[in-house]
């Protein structure tokens, strides 16, 4: 029986690489995310326009004006002359961050005297806009500083596990898990899809195979694809990136390994309520969309209402991501990863069980 499952992996192996367009589906895509997404899905605020209505005039302002001005996060300040245009910038989205310096500004802060101004954001593009405000307020605070403005205390900061807060190091290590979804959901899902597209899912089933080794066989090939695409991604961002590698390897690979077990019962399941790859395709971006949102990379999972969090405990993108930010940088052996492991198995052995009864009441 083992032989005869071994010749099943043996075909699907055949099968999903024997076609140069299906190869290309599984290899450009991981090359092309892993070059483009660290430059692309960036957390950084870079060369954004500032809008400045200065009502004030004075030494002060014309100070602050060019101390923004020669920040990163500025490159370009557009000055406005009234509150009409300032409010034009940002309908327009012309500029990302405005700020109004009113009339008095120069000589409240010469008598030392508070002297406020205003800041207005672009809440379509608030999380930007949040940053940009930061940076802001850092070159207001060093200016008050300089000015002998006097803190109360003196709070000291550190960043845990990214000193630098380089936003590679958040997005490359989600990076391994997410890419690795879109290749083992594709090949799973497509394989009871194509049996039955091509005709030959009844020559399947009258083979000496049980339902049970057939969906082994099918599931095999996917998680090994998981595991080659996790390990290729897990690597670039080792050497080619300089990402700090700090915990174990074969953590690593057993993440990977139950993470492609738990994401080829969610495939196996898709193909087995599918009757053709169009629908398994569809059924792989339906799922796709709410894994990433609920995996806590686009937003904290406590952030979340109480049903999502619910929702999220079921997600196996959200035990993966925290495997892997763990092994790259928080120097994660079995012991710490466990309580993301265990959950990981959980699923899979669900996953894997409900598409094998779906499968069989096919077969009846």
């Amino acid at each position: 029986m083992l032989k005869r499952l071994l010749r099943l992996i043996v075909k699907e192996f055949q099968v999903t690489l024997g076609d140069k367009r299906a190869r290309a589906m599984l290899i450009m895509p991981v090359i092309l995310q892993t070059l483009i997404f660290p430059f692309a899905a960036t957390l950084e605020v870079k060369h954004s326009t500032l809008a400045i209505y200065n009502q004030d005039g004075g030494q002060a302002s014309v100070e602050l004006i060019q101390r923004l001005s020669h920040t990163a996060a500025f490159s370009r300040i557009l000055m406005v002359h009234d509150d009409g245009a300032l409010q034009e910038t940002i309908d327009r989205q012309q500029a990302l961050l405005a700020i109004r310096f009113p009339m008095d500004f120069s000589r409240n802060l010469t008598a030392g005297r508070t002297a406020p101004l205003q800041v207005l954001l672009d809440g379509r593009r608030s999380n930007s806009g949040q940053i940009a405000a930061g940076y802001a307020s850092q070159v207001f605070q060093a200016y008050a500083a300089e000015r002998g403005a006097k803190a109360t205390s003196t709070l000291s900061v550190r960043n845990l596990y990214n000193p630098n807060l380089d936003y590679k190091w958040h997005i490359l290590p989600s990076l391994v898990a997410i890419i690795t979804t879109i290749g083992c959901l594709i090949v799973t899902a497509l394989s009871v899809a194509r049996e039955r597209e091509e005709g030959t899912f009844d020559q399947l089933l009258v083979s000496p195979l049980t339902p049970a080794y057939i969906m082994a066989g099918k599931a095999v090939p996917g998680v090994t694809i998981a595991v080659v695409q996790g390990s290729f991604i897990a690597v670039a961002a080792a050497w080619g990136y300089g990402l700090p590698f700090s915990g174990s390897v074969p953590l690593l690979l057993t993440g990977l390994v139950f993470y492609g077990l738990a994401l080829a019962g969610v495939g196996l399941f898709i193909s087995s309520v599918s009757e053709n790859q169009q629908q398994a395709f569809l059924g792989v971006f339906a799922f796709m969309a709410p894994a990433v949102m609920l995996s806590g990379y686009v937003a904290p999972i406590e952030n979340m209402p109480r049903f999502f969090q619910w929702v999220a405990i079921c997600d196996p993108l959200s035990y993966c991501i925290p495997i892997m930010k763990g092994c790259f940088l928080k120097d994660f052996g079995f012991r710490d990863a466990w309580h993301l492991l265990w959950p990981l198995l959980a699923i899979a052995i669900v996953t894997l069980s409900a598409a094998l009864r779906l499968f069989r009441r096919h077969i009846a």
